[in-house]
């Protein structure tokens, strides 16, 4: 392979939590007086932090959420991944590849890192990340579409940043990459490829992502 480092967006990649975490988003903000639709939120939130949302409401209404707005929705999305939360269809199969092929990889999300933690305890992909190969927004000042997050986990597993290779499926997290100096490939199980502008190459499936790292 000729990449060192693979770095894993979590959300809609590793883990298939973007439907059922942008439909709470919705109905949440919805209920708080700000309409919004799954595809809005999809559209405006798919792969970026939390501040994101508290940014743009603020931007758009001149009002800002309420203090306990993350904790309310975290809450929500917990209980629906436990009920409902799977790992993304052949990450599993591609992640005991890297191992046997000796390739070294990590994930850095958006996500908080309660999130991502309680989404692979879910799903038992807890069992292939180390504590130190996981990277959350949470550990830099600025989330994506800036390269920080990227950036930051790179520095930390001690690879190049030309030497990695982003996994991405949201068009804030292919500009987040492309601004730390990466390669990045768009997942496009859910954002239409037109929507992944910039990337080194797209799959629509996880067993297709080996050759093209290859």
């Amino acid at each position: 392979m000729r990449y060192e480092l693979v770095i894993f967006d979590n959300d809609g990649v590793l883990v298939d939590s973007e439907p059922i975490a942008n439909t709470i988003l919705a109905g949440y903000l919805t209920e708080l007086g700000h309409p919004t639709t799954y595809e809005e939120s999809l559209r405006d939130y798919m792969g970026a932090a939390m501040h994101r949302v508290h940014d743009l409401v603020e931007e758009r209404s001149g009002e800002k959420l309420p203090a306990d707005f993350e904790a309310t929705y975290y809450a929500r999305t917990f209980a629906a991944f436990q009920e409902e939360l799977v790992a993304v269809d052949g990450a599993e199969e591609l992640l005991g590849k890297l191992v046997a092929d000796g390739v070294d990889y990590c994930v850095a999300s958006s996500g908080s890192h309660e999130k991502i933690r309680v989404g692979h305890r879910k799903t038992g992909l807890d069992q292939w990340f180390e504590e130190e190969w996981i990277f959350s927004s949470e550990d830099v000042g600025r989330g994506k579409p800036a390269p920080d997050l990227f950036l930051h986990a790179a520095e930390r597993m001690g690879v190049a940043p030309e030497r990695c290779v982003v996994i991405e499926d949201s068009p804030l997290g292919v500009e987040a990459a492309r601004a730390a100096g990466m390669d990045v490939y768009g997942f496009t199980s859910m954002m239409p490829a037109d929507r992944l502008t910039g990337v080194t190459g797209y799959f629509s499936d996880m067993s297709q992502l080996p050759e093209l790292l290859a």
